[in-house]
């Protein structure tokens, strides 16, 4: 029985063969699935030493079937085991691609030029080269009829469509990535989702200076209409991700929070304009009018109520 193939080849091919099936059939989401499940480990153990197995099982049955042969077909057998494979298909192919004559056939060949010595073979350009050379003059022909006869297109239209390729691109990204969100493209999270893990990460880090109803304590009061720094979504994420006035103000969370939680936590900050809070603090700063908001026409009485909160771009009550 002779294989072309070793044993120590054989069996890792095997292997990784049944193993790369095995990941492909299980389904264990991001993890590979002989981490996401050890039963998958004893599977694979059990498989390397089946394959073991066989290996050693057929190993013994060649020997067997040696030993009962005869001195002459012993040395047959081994003779033909021990023939190295050649890869003739390979050699023949090589050969139609280069042309090249072997070394007892160059004299067919042979130049009379003698320089030093030196000789010189007629050989002739190998097929690979010439096929490429043709096939540089077909494109070229296509280039030609394409580009500077019909006119389909020149690099600046195709520039511009890959610019417009790549920012609708950008754009797409944005949607699903939102901790790319910025002072200057962050807007009011109305999701019930958002505005819930805001209250987490308020009442976390945020409840200790301002309370948990927002009253305000060493912070100050985020229910009334005042502001220190300014209201509204964009003005409220800057300072929790900036931190508060030099010297007096709140940290700033940007090291320890990331953008999407602070635009949650602010939008969660907004809601809580208008609500009453068990114990008040006293009004700091500023009224503060959003200036993206609509204006009211000279000569007409705002409709809001002097006590109610003026509302910002994202019509939610403005701390």
């Amino acid at each position: 029985m002779s294989t072309r193939t070793p044993w120590w080849i054989r069996v890792p091919v095997l292997f990784f063969l049944i193993f790369g099936l095995m990941e492909y059939f299980i389904d264990s989401g991001e993890k590979p699935a002989i981490i996401e499940y050890p039963i998958t480990q004893f599977f694979m153990l059990l498989v390397l030493m089946i394959l073991i197995a066989i290996e050693l099982i057929l190993s013994s049955i060649e020997n067997i079937m040696f030993q009962t042969l005869s001195e002459e077909g012993k040395e047959k057998y081994l003779a033909a085991k021990n023939k190295k494979y050649e890869w003739t298909w390979a050699k023949n192919a090589m050969s139609r691609l280069t042309r090249s004559r072997s070394i007892e056939r160059e004299g067919e060949i042979i130049l009379d030029h003698n320089y030093d010595g030196i000789r010189e073979l007629d050989n002739v350009l190998p097929p690979w080269w010439v096929y490429l050379f043709y096939g540089t003059i077909i494109f070229a022909v296509v280039y030609l009829v394409r580009f500077h006869i019909i006119g389909d297109y020149d690099q600046k239209l195709e520039y511009e469509q890959e610019v417009a390729a790549a920012q609708q691109a950008i754009e797409e990204y944005k949607k699903t990535a939102k901790d790319l969100v910025d002072v200057n493209t962050v807007e009011f999270l109305s999701d019930e989702s958002d505005l819930s893990a805001g209250e987490k990460i308020f009442q976390s880090n945020c409840a200790a200076c301002h309370m948990a109803d927002g009253g305000g304590g060493i912070g100050p009061n985020l229910t009334d209409e005042y502001w220190i720094l300014g209201g509204g979504i964009k003005n409220v994420f800057h300072t929790i991700s900036e931190g508060g006035r030099d010297g007096k103000g709140m940290i700033a969370w940007k090291q320890s929070i990331k953008p999407a939680e602070i635009a949650q936590v602010a939008s969660y900050v907004l809601t809580l304009g208008g609500t009453t809070p068990a114990n008040p603090k006293e009004p700091q700063g500023d009224i503060w009018v959003d200036p993206d908001a609509p204006q009211q026409p000279e000569g007409t009485e705002s409709e809001t109520p002097p006590t109610e909160q003026v509302s910002d771009s994202t019509t939610v009550a403005m701390n």
